[in-house]
């Protein structure tokens, strides 16, 4: 892999200062520069500074790296990350650029100003140094024009998506010179430090992404015209019902921001006179109206939607393109989207929406039918496969399964036969292949390729394990509705959860116990992860709430007592096991890492002890092993262990979840010696590598004894702030019970501090309080309420 250091970033604009917080999320070393002004502010000149002041130099620049702090969501994993930008400006410190790798220009999106901007760089680029634009649809050819060939073999369009941190897709576009070595190289550099899905794209305006992307929301407003439907109920189909995000169609657009879009789409009709759906880029006139108007979405407060307190309660509204006027919010409800709100396979809703036979089972069939035959002429033009065009949909829009896997979603043939009906013409090539995938004899999966007519082996990034191939491929050892354990190769098993949003139920934990014996007997090691959009939700509330109903206590302390059993399983395990966490990793969740011999998280890991939000107290282990580290944590440093009960109680108290890995070692759930992976793809191999690195030294734990309890007195302190609280209005009666059995549990229960207890001793203090809990009608409603709307009560 290139070994890269230190990168400089030209432009500290919202792009540019977020380009370079990523890069400083990654560990690198980052020089961001912007142009001088040429005028000074009020300020600056009260205090009698002039243009030659540094601080006024490095204004705009120091003003970016500021905004940071204040960007939601954050780009930074941490806020002292910030550290590493150093700042300066486009007059005076472009000989820094001798010290760096790699420079990314991040400026205006005009080619006379990008070309005046990379012709003055030359002078000052090291040797061998990586030259990149961020341009997201300049052609890099006319950009390299003013460029020398030592240097345009190391030029190359890097297009980041907004916001750099959170979305995966890089686009790479070389230009005609450009080293395919030095294409190779930054590929995987990029990969494995900035975890980005890396696509290769033709210098074509608008790339791959956008290009799509862009067509398929004005494609959806031309049906929408046609169909008289409104803005809400496109959105309604346009999301997650069609495997899309919620931020559907519309809310993407003021996402992104209305006149970006424009910009975008106007790129497209001057650019491509020759696209058979140019007259789709057209701007409607109510379209052009609003940027006008300045409703341009998020930036403007107003857009397609907008939000209003209206007697103290937020509204929507929508933009009515009939009137020019905003209308409330309705929450239309197709029977379409309705029938596949419980459906999770992304392949499967799209098949049952376009067949659904509804007015938004239509939309959904029209806009997809436009936009898949769109992607599939596009090849070779803006990429030379349809993998880079489905990872590109996937990571620049978040759809769950691409163009293409859409396609074999709905069935090549059918598609066909109703496109005919349709009177569409479709590409010849849809009337001689069955599917656009497919897994051969060996289990290896396959894509059609255009060039060659024939099917292509996808190649495996190495350094990743696909769970979904790796089953095709040789099976698995055991599994049951909800779980399934695989044989990772060298001694490795995997336990996979695919229950509903891997939700844990008694067949999860049941094959909890089984892959560790199994692993203990056979094997060196266990990872405990999958690849779903999360980890784990926590654990089935749904068998919970059917229990209460029944008033089944002794059950749901046979629950507890298994949870409990899985959790420590895995603690206790004469073999290492690495909990692989990624997404939401919530309650039971949280509980199933806090367990293991070690954690190798995903960078965007969002973990917390939640269950206070439905009354309950963590019961899986997770409040024994606060107890434990807070006591763990005093005995290192010397220091009372009062702060770290109060800090891990507030932490449960309060639901806190972290915002991203690097905040979970501060949090006390990752300890030094768990790691972070960036690029989600290699999660599970690490974690399997982590295994490795673990067995040959491995030292199994005990169930601890003679643990110096707490005591209650730290319990009284804390009920004490509770009771404070409650007298002023900030905590309700309930909600200062629970937080006192929390209490009680975390402290080791109701006995002097420094009295020896056990590990099990704990455990079984959190049953008791657990059904405690379960007794309160509160409880009851909460749980209910949550299963509702999937969300907690507030009082």
């Amino acid at each position: 892999m290139r070994q890269i250091n230190k990168v400089a970033v030209l432009g500290a604009g919202v792009m540019g200062a977020t380009i370079a917080a990523h890069l400083a999320n990654a560990g690198l070393d980052v020089l961001m520069l912007d142009i001088a002004p040429n005028k000074l502010t009020a300020k600056e000149e009260a205090a009698g500074l002039t243009l030659e002041s540094p601080q006024v130099r490095n204004r705009i620049v120091a003003n970016g790296r500021e905004a940071l702090k204040k960007l939601k969501p954050a780009p930074l994993y941490l806020p002292q990350y910030l550290q590493q930008i150093v700042i300066g400006n486009l007059s005076d410190d472009l000989a820094k650029l001798k010290t760096c790798d790699w420079v990314i220009e991040v400026v205006i999106e005009q080619m006379a100003i990008k070309k005046s901007l990379l012709t003055s760089l030359v002078p000052y680029l090291a040797e061998g140094a990586i030259l990149s634009t961020n341009t997201s649809g300049l052609s890099i050819n006319e950009l390299a024009e003013v460029l020398p060939p030592e240097v345009q073999k190391n030029f190359l369009v890097t297009h980041f998506f907004n916001p750099p941190r959170y979305m995966r897709l890089l686009e790479i576009v070389p230009c005609a010179q450009t080293d395919p070595q030095v294409v190779a190289g930054l590929a995987d550099f990029i990969n494995h430090r900035l975890g980005k899905g890396v696509v290769y794209a033709k210098d074509t305006t608008n790339f791959i992404a956008n290009r799509i992307g862009v067509y398929a929301i004005f494609k959806g407003l031309e049906h929408m015209l046609d169909m008289g439907l409104t803005v809400e109920e496109v959105d309604s189909v346009a999301g997650p019902a069609t495997a899309r995000p919620r931020t559907a169609a519309f809310r993407t657009a003021d996402l992104v921001g209305i006149d970006t879009l424009v910009h975008v789409a106007n790129n497209s009709y001057e650019y491509l006179p020759n696209d058979e759906e140019r007259e789709v880029f057209k701007i409607p006139p109510f379209v052009q109206q609003m940027v006008e108007k300045g409703l341009l979405g998020n930036k403007s407060k107003a857009g397609l939607y907008k939000k209003e307190k209206i007697d103290g309660k937020r509204q929507v509204f929508y933009y009515d393109f009939n009137s020019g006027e905003y209308k409330a919010a309705e929450k239309p409800k197709f029977a379409s989207v309705q029938a596949v709100k419980q459906i999770d396979d992304p392949a499967k809703k799209v098949a049952m929406m376009v067949a659904a036979g509804d007015k938004g089972s239509e939309f959904a069939w029209r806009s997809l039918r436009d936009t898949l035959i769109y992607a599939l002429n596009r090849i070779p033009e803006i990429a030379d496969d349809l993998v880079n065009i489905d990872n590109a949909m996937k990571w620049g829009f978040n759809w769950e399964i691409g163009p293409f896997e859409m396609f074999d979603a709905i069935g090549v043939k059918n598609f066909v036969a109703r496109a005919d009906k349709d009177g569409i013409t479709v590409p010849e090539v849809l009337r001689t292949i069955d599917s656009f995938y497919r897994f051969n004899e060996a289990g290896a999966q396959e894509y059609f390729d255009l060039e060659s007519n024939s099917y292509q082996p996808i190649e495996q990034t190495a350094g990743t394990i696909n769970l979904q191939i790796l089953k095709r491929a040789q099976g698995v050892v055991e599994k049951n509705s909800s779980c399934s354990l695989h044989d990772l190769g060298d001694g490795v098993f995997g336990l996979e959860f695919h229950s509903k949003m891997n939700s844990i139920s008694g067949d999860i934990l049941a094959m909890t116990q089984k892959a560790v014996k199994r692993a203990e007997a056979e094997g060196v090691g266990l990872v405990v992860g999958n690849q779903g959009t999360n980890f784990s939700v926590g654990a089935n509330l749904m068998l919970m709430a059917v229990a209460l109903a029944e008033g089944a206590y002794d059950d749901i302390n046979m629950m507890i007592k298994q949870f409990q059993k899985a959790t420590m399983s895995l603690k206790l395990s004469r073999v290492p096991v690495v909990v692989a966490p990624f997404g939401m990793t919530l309650g039971g969740g949280c509980e199933y890492a806090l367990h293991a011999s070690a954690i190798n998280a995903s960078a965007e890991t969002y973990m917390g002890l939640v269950e206070i939000g439905v009354g309950l107290l963590p019961a899986g282990g997770g409040t024994k092993e606060m107890c434990l580290r807070a006591v763990e944590q005093a005995a290192h440093t010397g220091i009372d262990v009062t702060p770290f009960i109060f800090k891990y109680f507030q932490q449960i108290g309060m639901a806190k979840v972290a915002m991203g890995a690097a905040e979970l070692y501060d949090m006390g759930y990752m300890r030094q010696a768990d790691s972070i992976t960036m690029n989600p793809e290699r999660l599970i191999a690490d974690a399997k590598q982590k295994v490795l690195g673990m067995a040959p030294n491995f030292r199994p734990r005990r169930a601890a004894e003679n643990i110096p309890a707490p005591g209650r007195s730290i319990a009284a302190s804390i009920k004490s702030q509770l009771w404070n609280m409650q007298a002023g209005g900030f905590v309700t009666a309930y909600e200062m019970e629970v937080g006192g059995l929390i209490a009680d549990v975390i402290c080791g229960g109701n006995v002097p501090a420094g009295t020896p207890i056990s590990e099990d001793y704990l455990l079984q203090l959190e049953r008791e309080g657990f059904l405690k809990l379960c007794g309160n009608k509160k409880t009851v409603e909460r749980i209910q309420h949550m299963l509702k709307t999937g969300k907690p009560l507030r009082n």
